[in-house]
């Protein structure tokens, strides 16, 4: 990219895909008027992704959500060992203690404004692959850190590379299947980022307990070493999951390959892909950069659902972050059984998994976008303020250990649904052309939320307690539970009143 003058911009991949055409949307060249225009070979061309089998689209989620929840188990992992760093370091405070574990979450909304957009201009498999190393590169130096800045930079990055998964995937997602399909996918690819730091703590803690807190991330490498060896020794499983695993899903990019391999073949220069045109890096960079702060500052839709989500992402992250120290001064657990506080959130994730799979497509109908957020309405916005009160007043109280795990199930349960319903609401609404920008929109100002929300839990939890410091949590998402009902009833005016040139 950085060598050639020009990159590959979509023009209407989303209306292609839908069919239909958006006031936004500039007209396609017809390939049947222009010989020199490489498309389709017709509406049933196997090489669109559209058209694959079910099964290799499926295939394509499910490796994608588990890129997702591998990512976040291995972010997260470090956790109940931050008191560890702390002693070892001399960190005395409680900010630079917290933001060892939550500073992946920055990372993670800083890094989509380049890749998710980028992942729309030179495909979604590179994008993946990059950031596949990067991360390993990065978790080296973690584990080798010497000083509390130098984890501090390395975790930043190891975000930075991780959130590529979450919300590239967004796109690839968007790629394959048509919105009456999605509902399923989306839930298992939303569980990542919530069940990842669930089953993250509880390995790190007894890992952290028998080894030590720099063992969190040599595991993740010996894990990561042992798959490469294994698909080095069997090479007919890594054709198989190459095939699949590695197969690019951006249509736009599809084509450009197709083209290339046609004007190699018939050693015709003027072949073209459609939809596509040139354009100056520079803009080209500048695109990737803007549209998604863009989207984010003029669409009131897109803006309330990322507040609604960085509330209940940030609230979330602040759990994860005083778990440990809340269950081993309460309950007086050590450091590994203290993991299993996170089994609570984990339940309730994977119950608001299986309702959202089950009941999103068919609540969807014939319907708008905005009948993606009845479960929000009616389940996964109620639940999260309920499950914050009935933890923090059964903790407060030093109720049986069982009581408050049980509230947390709630606050799983809620938080997947709502995550779940805003991402499939993106994408129905921006199409598989700006899926990828309106995540990242979201996913900025969701994770910012779930680094600093977490910074406030140790002067919140000392002013009001466990009980009136969850509760004063538990009624700012309640204040957010009308927000989905007011676009259930206004969102598609609000779209015509508001629209987006991507």
């Amino acid at each position: 990219m950085a060598a050639s003058e020009t990159g590959l911009v979509s023009q209407s991949d989303a209306a292609r895909i839908d069919g239909h055409k958006h006031k936004h949307e500039p007209e396609a060249v017809d390939a049947s008027t222009d010989p020199s225009i490489v498309d389709w070979d017709g509406p049933d061309d196997p090489a669109n992704p559209r058209n694959w089998s079910k099964r290799k689209k499926m295939l394509n989620v499910v490796l994608v959500s588990l890129s997702v929840l591998y990512s976040n188990i291995a972010t997260t992992m470090f956790a109940p060992g931050a008191s560890q760093l702390a002693a070892d370091f001399g960190i005395t405070s409680s900010i630079v203690a917290t933001l060892t574990v939550t500073i992946p979450s920055l990372g993670a909304s800083m890094g989509p404004l380049l890749l998710a957009p980028l992942s729309e201009v030179v495909g979604r498999v590179h994008i993946y692959w990059a950031s596949a190393i990067m991360y390993l590169g990065c978790t080296v130096g973690c584990a080798r850190s010497t000083n509390a800045a130098m984890l501090l930079v390395f975790r930043f990055l190891c975000g930075s590379c991780a959130a590529s998964f979450m919300t590239v995937g967004g796109g690839t997602i968007a790629d394959l299947l048509p919105k009456e399909e999605r509902g399923g996918a989306t839930a298992m690819f939303s569980a990542g980022p919530l069940l990842g730091p669930v089953i993250g703590p509880i390995i790190g803690g007894f890992v952290t307990q028998a080894l030590g807190w720099r063992w969190t991330f040599y595991l993740v490498l010996i894990l990561c070493m042992i798959l490469i060896d294994m698909f080095v020794m069997q090479a007919g499983v890594v054709t198989a999951i190459a095939a699949v695993a590695m197969r690019e899903t951006n249509a736009n990019m599809i084509l450009a390959a197709k083209a290339a391999r046609l004007r190699k073949e018939t050693r015709n220069p003027d072949l073209r892909p459609a939809r596509l045109k040139q354009v100056p890096v520079r803009q080209l960079l500048t695109r990737a950069l803007v549209r998604p702060i863009r989207i984010l500052l003029f669409s009131p839709v897109v803006f309330l659902i990322a507040m609604y989500m960085a509330i209940t992402f940030g609230m979330t992250y602040l759990l994860f972050a005083t778990f440990p120290s809340v269950f081993e001064k309460t309950y007086g657990w050590g450091t590994g059984v203290s993991g299993l506080a996170y089994l609570g959130l984990g339940v309730g994730c994977t119950v608001g998994l299986m309702v959202f799979a089950s009941l999103s497509d068919k609540l969807l109908k014939d319907g708008g976008p905005e009948r993606r957020l009845l479960l929000m309405i009616w389940v996964g916005g109620p639940a999260v303020p309920i499950g914050m009160f009935w933890y923090g007043w059964t903790a407060n109280y030093a109720v049986q250990w069982i009581v408050p795990i049980i509230g947390t199930v709630f606050i799983g349960l809620g938080v997947l649904i709502v995550t779940s319903s805003a991402q499939l609401y993106m994408m129905d609404m921006f199409g598989p052309e700006g899926a990828a920008s309106a995540l990242a929109a979201t996913t900025l100002v969701r994770n910012a939320s779930g680094a600093f929300l977490a910074l406030a839990a140790d002067p919140l939890y000392k002013r009001f307690g466990l009980g009136w410091g969850n509760s004063v949590l538990g009624f700012v998402t309640l204040a957010f539970v009308p927000v989905p009902i007011f676009f259930y009833k206004y969102g598609s005016w609000l779209r015509d009143k508001f629209p987006l040139k991507l």
